[in-house]
Formats: structure tokens, C-alpha cells, sequence
């Protein structure tokens, strides 16, 4: 990528002797140029001065070296007053979080991977002899809150108790040029100024988490709870594999997918929407128990439950049912459910949650009769039609039997389901990948798990007979047809694959995401992925400085126009001739710049 800089300044000396941000305001406007301006802030300016003056001094601000660290702030914390000889000489890495900077002694606040800890840093134990440059000017004048330091030192305990590291050595280890959002936490937990619009944070995890470690919390359980379930699954003798992602048929669930091309062979791909089909042909192929933990995506509705790309859990045991399914995952989430919190029982929002089997059994018929009142299972797909009607339900031609009974369960049903439930026995044109109930016509040996209102799990005893798999997905063909774009595609080497025969299979799909968002009380799926899904960043419309040279502007008030506001000519010539040239003056005087003031015809001429 190719910068072209353009940057106007009154020339200062190398050195800081007078004030930092008058001489940052002082010494320039700075814009570069990659088809828009972008002006600087003024801490940007800063902190890009300090960048240079540290180079000045022989100081590398990003050094390629190793910083060997043997200790935390956690363990400091923790264990520092019960075994103060292990403390004697520490090294600590971390980023500069406050300052407070008093004469010959300063103390800091350094934030490592499992807290902050404060450090005292006093002149003379850091610059020995004549020269006190590394502190009078590197550490109060050239250092700022965001940077990475390394330090070197002993633990103690200040006269108010605190535990501190009274640093002999540090060392720049990367120097932050944009500031960080200031968050003040006063002592009785209160936030002012906090980072807390959910888009910016999105946005800038990598802000979010530093301004916000609390939230880290967040996803260090999320890495226990897949920790937790991988070991549960290990122990059981099945085997963790991997699987495509790029798949030339979508199928394994009723979804619509993303569709790509492969260039070399000429052939469109689908970024899978489940992984389903694979796992059952490695238990066509002998595996006894298969599973992954893998992204899918489905080119979907986006909100506080849906993200486009999310991470699933699928698992295959052959010779099982479902039956034995519900029992065995009840065993796996009271565990995982201990694994973080101590207790299954979990705090979501107004509900405990008890995640301790047995759970309750529903059929879908029968929890739609509970809490309709309407016996949906004789219904034909008119008699269903005149239900989602009477419920102001909204439907399309599209939407055969098995679609318009899953609306009327998602509208009417869902959101009662609080305490764990398996909702069993779905409807046969709903599920055309799960074996026929062995005892009740028409529907399919099937449950879903909800929690907290929404489906958390989905599993089969998994149909092996190639026959009846292959009218199944041709009903799906003639569901297309009729233009539903969630129909699942004739896969021909999975049939084929079952043709060499499937043992009795149970299967099971866990949405990671939402498992984590109950465990862990969070209400939107965004909170628990580390980089959700967003609209594109708007982007503000600029103009460059050329553009704004064209109708008369100098070049030198061209990054002033910007910090008023000016990204565009369209947006100048819009403006109030007046105002503008008054405001150029203001601009002037305020940020004390050395620059000659246009004359007002000049000024005039740029709205002609």
C-alpha cells in the first residue's frame, strides 16, 4: 500500500523543552493522502512526535527481542504476601494503564493478561549516575497510557499496603499511537466515560478487552466449556475429526448457504452449512463415535441470537438412538455447567437454570396443544394455513406441512421453555435426515433441547436406509421448487455412501455460541464471539487535499478545512462564506498557528 504525506509544521527543535501538547498543537497539521485526507488528532500528533524523539534517542519503540517475563499480575497478587521470597526479583510485560507522575518518584498502573499491577518507578534507582534522561524524559515525557513496557524489579508492600514492584530496569516494548478510551472506575464500582457502545466494541475487541477486561471472562469460559466437552467426548473412545468446509452440495440441515467458485475447477462451492453428511460417512466407514467442533455458515438473518458464521458441535455414536442421546448430553451439560461454575445450576438473566438431568420430555404436537390449545397433529397444510392465520402468523406458498408447524412452534411455544426440555417426535416433513418413529406414524425420532426460550440442540437417530433417505431429499427437490431456498440438494455420494450401509446412528448438533451465552448470562450472540458479524463501517465521504487546492484553497489551511469539518468540496462550497472565513481565524488563534491567514476575497473565492 502506497502513502503519499503531506504534512505542514513550524519546525521545533528535536527535544521537548516546553509543554507537549502546545508544542504538538504548535508544530503541525498532518494528513495522508491515500485517496482522502485524514487529519490527525491532536494526541495522534502527539504521540507521533514522542515516536520520533524516542528514535532520537537511540530507543527502537518496537524492538524484534524476546522479553522473557516470570511473573503475572494474578500471581502477584495472590500469593506475593504468603511467600514474599519468591518475589525478590520479578519481570513483569504489560500495558501502561494510569500514571501518576511526582517529581523524582512516579507510580504506574501495568496491565498484563490476568490483571493490572501498580509499579513505582523512582529516579535515581533507574538512572544511577549523571545521566537521568531514561526517566526525565523517556518515562514523564515520551511514554503515554497504552504503551507496552517491560519491567524489572522486587515486590513490596507501599505504606497504604498495596502491593507494588518497585521497578531498577524497564524497557519500551511498543509504543501506542492512538490513545485509549479513558474508562475512571471509582472505588465503589462506578464507571464514568466507560467504552460501552456495543458497536464500537464489536468493532474494537481489541479495545473492548483492554479498556473492559471483564469481559475476557467471557470467553476464557468459553474456551473451558469446549475444553470440557472435548475431554467428555475423549473419555467416551471418539474420535475428533475434521471436515470440509468448502462442499460442492449444500446439505445436513435446511438452510441457505454462501455460495463461492472455485476458479481451477470451474465448479460453484457452498461454504457448508452443517457438516452432517461427512460425519455419517466416517461411520459408514467404521468409526464407532465421530465429532467436531467446527464454523458453519448460513446466509441468514443477522440478530441477538444469529450470526452468519457460528461454531457448532457435532457428534456421531453408532449403534445408539436418541433415547440414549437426551441421556447422554444431559450427563455432558450438568458437567460442563460444574466445569464453570462449581454448581449446575446457572444464573441467565431473571432464571436459574438447572442444567442437572433428567430433563423434561415433550412432543412437539403435544407441547403445541399445551400451550395453544390446538391439537396441530390430524391438520392438513390448509387446516395448518388457517392456524397461522388465526395467529397472524405470516407464511408463503413456499412453506409445505413440516414449515408451517415449525412457525406455529416458534411463535406460540418457544419462548415458554425456560428449564432445560426436549421437544421429541417432529413431524416427518420436517426432518428428512432423521429415521421414522418406530412406533408413531408420520412423525421422526427426533428432539430438540431448549433453554432459557431458544433451541440450544438438535439430534436424530439418524436414518440409514438408503430407500427411504433418497425420497426424502426428493421431496426436499419438489420443496425448491415451490421456492423455498432452505430445501436441502440431492447429495448422490452420500446416498451412495449409505448404500454400503450405516450401522443404527445417533447424531447430535450443540450451537456452541448459544451454550456460551447461557453459561456465561449474556443476551446477544455478538457478547460472546470474539469478532461478530457487522454492517460495513461507514465511511465518511473525503476529498483530497488536491481536490480542495483546484478551487483555491492553500495547501496549508487544507488540513484546517478538515478539522472543521470540511471533508469534501461539495461540503465547503455548502458552508457560509462569513462563517468560514471568521471560523479560519478562530482556528488560527486557537491552535496558535504559524500560517498566514488568507485575505477574505481569497476566502470568497472559494464558494464561486
Amino acid at each position: 500500500m502506497t502513502f503519499a504525506a503531506s504534512c505542514f509544521y513550524k519546525p521545533s527543535s528535536i527535544f521537548f523543552k516546553s509543554n507537549r501538547k502546545s508544542l504538538a498543537v504548535n508544530h503541525y497539521f498532518c494528513s495522508f493522502i491515500e485517496n482522502m485526507s485524514i487529519a490527525l488528532s491532536e494526541q495522534e500528533i502527539i504521540r507521533r512526535e514522542s515516536l520520533q524523539q524516542l528514535r532520537e534517542l537511540g530507543i527502537n519503540p518496537y524492538p524484534p527481542e524476546e522479553y522473557k517475563v516470570t511473573a503475572f499480575a494474578q500471581d502477584i497478587s495472590d500469593n506475593f504476601e504468603r511467600f514474599p521470597e519468591n518475589y525478590k526479583n520479578v519481570t513483569l510485560a504489560g500495558r501502561i494503564m494510569t500514571r501518576r507522575i511526582m517529581g523524582s518518584a512516579s507510580f504506574a498502573e501495568l496491565q498484563d493478561s490476568t490483571g493490572r499491577m501498580q509499579i513505582y518507578l523512582k529516579r535515581d534507582d533507574l538512572c544511577p549516575g549523571e545521566d537521568k534522561t531514561l526517566y526525565n524524559t523517556v518515562f514523564k515525557k515520551l511514554l503515554d497510557i497504552g504503551d507496552y513496557i517491560g519491567v524489572n524489579g522486587y515486590v513490596f508492600l507501599t505504606q497504604t499496603g498495596e502491593i507494588s514492584v518497585h521497578v531498577t530496569q524497564f524497557v519500551l516494548l511498543s509504543k501506542s499511537l492512538k490513545p485509549l478510551p479513558v474508562v475512571k472506575r471509582e472505588e465503589d464500582g462506578k464507571i464514568h466515560d466507560g467504552f460501552t457502545d456495543p458497536e464500537l466494541r464489536y468493532r474494537q475487541r481489541y479495545v473492548d478487552l483492554t479498556v473492559n477486561p471483564s469481559f475476557k471472562q467471557i470467553f476464557i469460559s468459553r474456551s473451558r466449556i469446549i475444553n470440557t466437552m472435548r475431554e467428555f467426548f475423549n473419555k467416551q473412545g471418539w474420535m475428533e475429526v475434521e471436515t470440509p468446509i468448502l462442499q460442492p452440495v449444500h446439505g445436513g440441515a435446511a438452510a441457505r448457504p454462501f455460495v463461492t467458485h472455485h476458479n481451477t475447477l470451474d465448479m460453484p462451492l457452498y461454504l457448508r452449512i452443517a457438516n452432517e453428511l461427512y460425519l455419517k460417512r466416517l461411520i459408514v466407514a467404521g468409526f464407532d463415535g465421530v465429532y467436531e467442533f467446527g464454523k458453519m455458515f448460513r446466509n441468514e438473518g443477522m440478530d441477538r441470537t444469529h450470526n452468519p458464521e457460528f461454531t457448532s458441535m457435532e457428534l456421531y455414536v453408532a449403534y445408539k438412538d436418541y433415547n440414549w442421546m437426551m441421556t447422554m448430553i444431559e450427563q455432558c451439560l450438568e458437567i460442563v455447567a460444574r466445569a464453570v461454575h462449581g454448581i449446575p445450576v446457572v444464573q441467565v438473566g431473571a432464571n436459574e437454570i438447572n442444567f442437572a438431568g433428567p430433563y423434561e420430555r415433550l412432543s412437539m404436537y403435544d407441547s403445541i396443544l399445551k400451550y395453544t390449545g390446538i391439537d396441530v397433529a390430524p391438520m392438513d397444510e390448509a387446516g395448518l394455513r388457517a392456524v397461522c392465520a388465526d395467529f397472524g402468523i405470516q407464511v408463503d406458498a413456499s412453506m409445505g406441512k413440516g414449515k408451517l408447524i415449525d412457525e406455529i412452534f416458534s411463535a406460540k411455544v418457544e419462548h415458554n421453555l425456560i428449564q432445560p426440555v426436549y421437544i421429541t417426535d417432529h413431524p416427518i416433513e420436517m426432518t428428512p435426515l432423521a429415521k421414522k418413529h418406530r412406533s408413531k406414524e408420520g412423525l421422526v425420532e427426533r428432539f430438540e433441547l431448549f433453554v432459557n426460550g431458544k433451541e440450544v440442540a438438535n439430534a436424530y437417530s439418524e436414518l440409514n436406509d438408503p430407500i427411504d433417505q433418497r425420497e426424502r431429499l426428493e421431496d426436499q427437490l419438489k420443496l425448491a421448487g415451490r421456492g423455498d431456498d432452505e430445501a436441502m440438494a440431492m447429495d448422490d455420494d452420500f446416498l451412495r455412501a449409505l448404500e454400503y450401509g450405516m450401522p443404527p446412528t445417533s447424531g447430535i448438533g450443540i450451537g456452541i455460541d448459544r451454550l456460551v451465552m447461557l453459561m456465561t448470562n449474556q443476551s446477544t450472540i455478538q457478547e460472546v464471539l470474539f469478532f461478530p458479524q457487522m454492517r460495513p463501517e461507514k465511511k465518511v465521504k473525503t476529498d483530497t487535499a488536491e481536490d480542495f487546492v483546484n478551487v483555491g484553497v492553500p495547501p496549508e489551511w487544507v488540513p484546517v478545512l478538515n478539522k472543521m469539518g470540511f471533508n469534501t468540496v461539495e461540503q465547503l462550497k455548502g458552508g457560509n462564506p462569513n462563517k468560514v472565513f471568521n471560523d479560519l481565524g478562530g482556528m488560527r488563534k486557537k491552535m496558535k498557528l504559524d500560517i498566514t491567514m488568507p485575505a477574505k476575497e481569497v476566502v470568497m473565492a472559494w464558494f464561486e
